[in-house]
């Protein structure tokens, strides 16, 4: 039985090209961190955005704040490191932090998908259907359900008998990477079973934002103005762009032929995909949302305007 594994992340990558992967990733990392922490703040400070829709988006934030605390850190270390070994436990505990906040971060656009189904096609029931208590117990079920399955992937993976090679071909304790170490007969039937699993929750999540937005589309044409239907969609526009952004990414990272790509492509790929899309989600909400960008604006008028102007 291993007690460590070594983690190789690229190894016919040109390794002086490592410090600007490093610098790069860590960019990204901060301002994932600091977009994030801005947005949570915002929402937190103004009253006029202590209403559902906002309250998803702060657990939204809290989501990718502790996926990316729990996989990157770790992770830019290793790039300048020459000793890059993890003990069994924690990269069990890698493993079951990422795979828990993954799975909550999509369950969380697929409760954002039924928030906005209530508020365009039943706007009069809108704050019964989703009052606070009701806000509270979806998200609760959504981190208690990121951890129900980081929780049963784990378990899954390592109760497999890893007796050879100890090497992983990544930066982290990723989970394909993992299963191939495994030996035993058992392996391709786990293998198949975590893929049907994480696919399932990923796709059924899916469907169900897709279902919300095709009653969403047919509530908004029948709206009779053009200005109404505008403005109406223009309430779904940063979360429809990040539910495309993270299952375009996910399928160009998972869904790829097998075998399509050397080995240190298929980490550089996914490697970027962990730091990337967290990312990207600061950006598309303060950019693509006018209400959270004319929130931040003023927060920052607030703050750093002169007190007499």
């Amino acid at each position: 039985m291993l007690s460590e594994f070594i983690l190789v992340g690229f190894s016919t990558f040109p390794q002086h090209l490592l410090p600007a992967f490093f610098l790069f990733y860590l960019l990204m990392y901060l301002f994932t961190l600091l977009g994030n922490l801005l947005i949570m703040a915002t929402i937190w400070s103004e009253r006029s955005l202590h209403t559902p829709m906002y309250l998803f988006l702060c657990a939204l934030s809290t989501s990718e704040i502790l996926f990316t605390v729990a996989v990157t850190p770790r992770m830019l270390v290793d790039m300048l490191s020459s000793h890059r070994s993890i003990t069994f436990v924690a990269c069990a505990t890698q493993m079951f932090f990422s795979f828990t906040f993954g799975f909550t971060h999509s369950f969380l656009l697929m409760i954002m998908g039924y928030d906005r189904y209530v508020a365009i096609c039943h706007p009069l029931r809108y704050y019964m259907l989703m009052s606070i208590r009701t806000c509270a117990r979806l998200v609760s079920w959504t981190w208690a359900g990121g951890s129900v399955m980081g929780m049963m992937v784990t378990v899954i993976v390592f109760h497999l008998t890893f007796c050879g090679s100890n090497v992983i071909h990544h930066f982290v304790c990723h989970v394909f990477s993992l299963l191939k170490l495994a030996c035993g007969n058992e392996n391709s039937s786990v293998t198949l079973g975590v893929i049907l699993m994480c696919v399932s929750a990923l796709m059924g999540c899916l469907f169900l934002i897709i279902l919300s937005y095709i009653f969403i589309v047919a509530a908004i044409l029948r709206i009779p103005s053009v200005e109404g239907r505008h403005k109406t969609f223009s309430t779904c526009v940063s979360h429809l762009t990040i539910v495309i952004v993270h299952y375009s990414f996910a399928s160009i990272i998972y869904l790829k032929p097998k075998g399509s790509h050397s080995v240190d492509s298929n980490t550089l790929m996914a490697t970027t995909y962990t730091v990337f899309t967290p990312f990207l989600s600061p950006i598309i909400f303060s950019l693509r949302n006018k209400e959270l960008k004319n929130a931040i604006k003023k927060s920052f008028q607030r703050k750093f305007s002169p007190l007499n102007s």
